[in-house]
């Protein structure tokens, strides 16, 4: 748990609700994603940072090179400011922002598109008609599909050597693109907290299968293009992805913020570096206490899990008839008599950046310095 008495003295001054980065933290927890990685360099996860100053503070780390964008728009303007070698997650169809590389050769040079289907190829030359050329990576689904159950996100429809070879010969017979590299995402085995028995065997059935699978795919990728990069992995499989050797890069990103969903792996547990204050403003029973805002929810099934987690002080829970509200959040417990109207709850989110969503400054605590860095949005960017 990190250390709220210092973030609480350091922050007194200012108003709730306000967030906290921990840099000491976030540093150590960058040192160990390198240490699992194994030498393999990390592509940083920018959804899950969502503050250039965090994304350049993680890229100026060894071990760390490239960012993994989420949106065009975005990656577009981190390309014009500074970040050289961006991989788009996702595929686009976002048209102002395709013409607008295909019209910039130098973003286009630090820009790769990810596309799965011949139709995003289309719709890529359709709207772009002509300009620099587009580098593009391929999306293989890395799912687990055993006794007719699919078991990972549903991403890619390429799966086989042979779906992956003709799309890519799709790619490398038309000029105004440039087949660079392949993605495999393993949701299942980088998302799931090793909750059970189960999960765990399904983590191992899963890397084995897509271990034989992934050097399949590249071989026959091999035949198309000299391939610059082959990606794969997230926070919560570094060490399974960096092992194949066939992987040249892996990503992650939530692993710097150490959200919740990551407090039962058994393989790793990041320190805490990322907070949100709440004031209390009401006191309408013994036992509970009524926070102001809080609402922040995680994406993903809503459930439990999604919710965020009162940390400090100790022993405060949500209510399971309200949960964590739009301009309220009631906690209970008995540190909650303790409580007075102006004291602070100290609450840690179930994801990454998505909480920066909601803050225009995180707010960086090295030692006992403080300062406000910029979050996306408090550099006016919304990209979805």
């Amino acid at each position: 748990m990190g250390d709220f008495d210092r973030y609480a003295r350091l922050t007194a001054d200012l108003d709730a609700p306000f967030a906290v980065v921990d840099l000491a933290a976030f540093r150590q927890n960058a040192d160990d994603l390198v240490r699992r990685a194994a030498g393999t360099p990390i592509r940083v996860a920018s959804k899950s940072v969502r503050c250039r100053s965090l994304i350049a503070a993680a890229l100026e780390r060894p071990g760390f090179h490239g960012v993994m964008s989420y949106a065009l728009p975005e990656a577009l303007w981190l390309a014009r400011n500074g970040v050289d070698d961006i991989l788009l997650g996702y595929p686009t169809t976002h048209r102002t922002a395709l013409r607008s590389l295909a019209e910039d050769p130098e973003a286009a040079a630090r820009i790769t598109l990810m596309v799965d289907s011949p139709e995003h190829l289309a719709f890529i030359r359709s709207v772009t008609a002509g300009g620099a050329r587009i580098q593009v990576c391929l999306d293989v689904d890395a799912s687990l599909r055993i006794l007719g159950q699919h078991l990972g996100v549903r991403r890619s429809p390429l799966r086989t050597p042979d779906d992956v070879a003709a799309l890519a010969r799709r790619v490398v017979a038309d000029s105004a693109f440039e087949l660079v590299g392949v993605m495999f995402y393993e949701a299942q085995i980088a998302g799931l907290p090793d909750t059970s028995p189960a999960v765990r065997w399904v983590k191992r059935r899963s890397a084995a299968e897509l271990a034989d699978r992934r050097g399949a795919v590249v071989d026959a990728l091999k035949q198309f293009a000299p391939l610059r990069f082959v990606n794969s992995g997230g926070t919560g499989s570094l060490e399974i992805s960096s092992a194949d050797p066939v992987v040249t890069e892996v990503t992650a990103g939530s692993g710097l913020y150490g959200p919740t969903l990551f407090d039962k792996y058994d393989v790793f547990q990041p320190l805490p570096a990322v907070a949100f204050a709440l004031d209390v403003v009401r006191r309408p029973a013994p036992r509970i206490a009524t926070l102001f805002g809080g609402g922040y929810v995680a994406s993903g099934p809503a459930k439990k899990s999604r919710l965020p987690l009162p940390t400090w002080p100790a022993g405060l829970k949500l209510l399971g008839t309200e949960g964590a509200g739009e301009v309220q959040t009631p906690v209970s417990g008995r540190a909650a008599d303790a409580l007075r109207l102006g004291d602070r709850v100290w609450l840690r989110y179930a994801k990454a950046g998505e909480m920066l969503e909601r803050f225009d400054v995180v707010h960086a605590i090295d030692g006992d310095e403080l300062t406000a860095l910029a979050t996306y949005r408090g550099e006016g960017k919304n990209f979805g």
